[in-house]
């Protein structure tokens, strides 16, 4: 029986044709996720499951790093707690999963599941915390939240999904704010250092912040058809759940007072961020640092010199192994070029092959998955020029999706602006507002863009708002987004 020859992997729908498909064709074919058999609900491969561990173990130590530890809180949340807080239930109403029995017997209280964990965690918060010797209370969880989507898309969006949420409480508002801000810097820095994803750090608006927080900022990075992406969030709670719960502390003066807290988190969104920043027409671009295989090993073998081409390259694995994350694919039902394109598809940042000439010249080829360009690298220095190489692939990928934003970052001044980019190039919209939520909604009804945050780093772009024309004190970034 000859080597398959054909059934390479199948063409992806083209980006430009229908991106939305281009997305989902990738998911599948690069096996990082299937549909469940529950509407809304993705099964994560392992090849996906293992681009969230890189993810889980690069951020948990950042997590770390801050004083963080992580611990685990139940997946049920009595009804009582959850209407405890109106303005969060509010929020999060038309998403919340209840169950109404236990075995066949009702339930006489209706148990939600979680959307998110401020309720139960306050609860216990309110038990724990008595002293100003207790805070700050640092806390971390790895865990899954549903909400019931009524419009979902693989890792971007569905009814289940993984994330962690950092819960912490303090002693001031300075404290806490320091808090947010800093798990907010933690996000950026993980998201563009990891994940080669550029991101504008800013405040979120009165209108989009998080149902009973304070303040709520947050990581935005532009996708490349156009649309912006909330890729992470942090949130000032003020003392709102403090209060609600009755959590408390006597402080040093004597006096009994309510903490301040925060809470943050990112979601397993980051996957389709990576594939909508990245990838093209050929599948999946992983950066290195999260790539479950960094770099695959492709043996080029006829009958005369199978047995060398193969212990040469099972060396070779033997000697990268230690280093970086490889895998050799010495399947003899396939062809190289069957291999080539498989890996491809699957985002595998380097690739390296070794045939007859090779072995002469005692080389080896690298191909890199983002450029595609070809280098001969002696075996002498090949662990080095591999590590070289991946360091290289980190910041290629950064630099071209920093470029791509760069270029599709616009300046307007007005809304009839606004509306024709929206239109033809979409991409982020830097713009002057005078902090009026009326023309906030006016913005979002006539362009479908919202405003996706009031950045940090402010310029002054002018003095009048991009709708009503009257006096503007805050720069925007506007987009139309996921």
């Amino acid at each position: 029986m000859g080597k398959k020859d054909n059934g390479y992997v199948k063409e992806i729908t083209s980006k430009d044709e229908d991106f939305s498909q281009w997305y989902i064709d990738i998911i599948l074919k690069a096996e990082l996720a299937d549909y469940a058999p529950i509407k809304g609900c993705m099964v994560i491969r392992p090849y996906g499951f293992s681009i969230w561990e890189n993810i889980q173990k690069l951020l948990d130590k950042r997590f770390k790093e801050t004083g963080h530890s992580n611990a685990y809180f139940p997946l049920f949340i009595p009804e009582r707690l959850l209407q405890k807080e109106a303005e969060h239930v509010e929020g999060f109403a038309p998403e919340v999963a209840w169950v109404t029995h236990g075995g066949r017997e009702r339930l006489a209280e209706r148990i939600a599941v979680r959307p998110t964990s401020e309720t139960i965690i306050c609860s216990m918060y309110s038990k724990w915390i008595n002293s100003w010797r207790d805070l700050p209370v640092l806390i971390n969880q790895w865990a899954n939240v549903v909400r019931w989507e009524k419009s979902t898309r693989p890792f971007l969006r569905t009814a289940e999904f993984l994330w962690q949420e950092g819960h912490t409480a303090h002693v001031s508002e300075e404290e806490a704010e320091k808090e947010t801000l800093q798990m907010l810097e933690v996000y950026r820095d993980f998201v563009e250092t990891e994940l080669s994803i550029p991101v504008i750090k800013g405040r979120k608006t009165e209108k989009e912040k998080f149902a009973g927080a304070l303040r709520t900022y947050t990581i935005e990075a532009l996708m490349s058809d156009g649309k912006a992406l909330q890729a992470g969030t942090s949130h000032n709670l003020g003392q709102h759940f403090a209060k609600v719960f009755d959590i408390t502390y006597l402080d040093k003066d004597g006096e009994l007072k309510y903490v301040w807290q925060t809470s943050w988190g990112v979601s397993t969104r980051l996957i389709g961020a990576i594939i909508m920043t990245h990838g093209d027409n050929r599948g999946l671009k992983l950066p290195p640092r999260v790539a479950p295989i960094q770099v695959i090993l492709v043996p080029i073998t006829s009958h005369g010199n199978k047995e060398i081409i193969l212990d040469k390259i099972r060396e070779i694995h033997n000697e990268l192994k230690p280093f970086y994350r490889v895998e050799l694919d010495d399947r003899d039902e396939y062809t190289p070029g069957w291999k080539y394109n498989q890996w491809e598809m699957k985002g595998v940042p380097l690739r390296l092959e070794l045939g007859p000439k090779d072995l002469e010249k005692n080389q080896v080829v690298l191909v890199r998955r983002d450029t595609g360009e070809k280098l001969f690298v002696e075996m002498a220095s090949l662990k080095e020029s591999v590590g070289e190489l991946l360091v290289k692939i980190q910041k290629t990928m950064f630099d071209q999706a920093k470029d791509f934003v760069l270029k599709n970052t616009h300046v307007l001044s007005s809304i009839e602006e606004l509306e024709i980019i929206m239109e033809k190039n979409k991409g982020f919209v830097k713009a002057m507002w005078c902090g009026n939520r009326n023309c906030e909604d006016i913005i979002k009804e006539k362009t479908g863009a919202t405003i996706r945050c009031i950045p940090l780093e402010q310029e002054n772009l002018g003095d009048k708002c991009l709708c009503c024309q009257g006096k503007a004190n805050k720069m925007i970034y506007l987009a139309r987004a996921y």
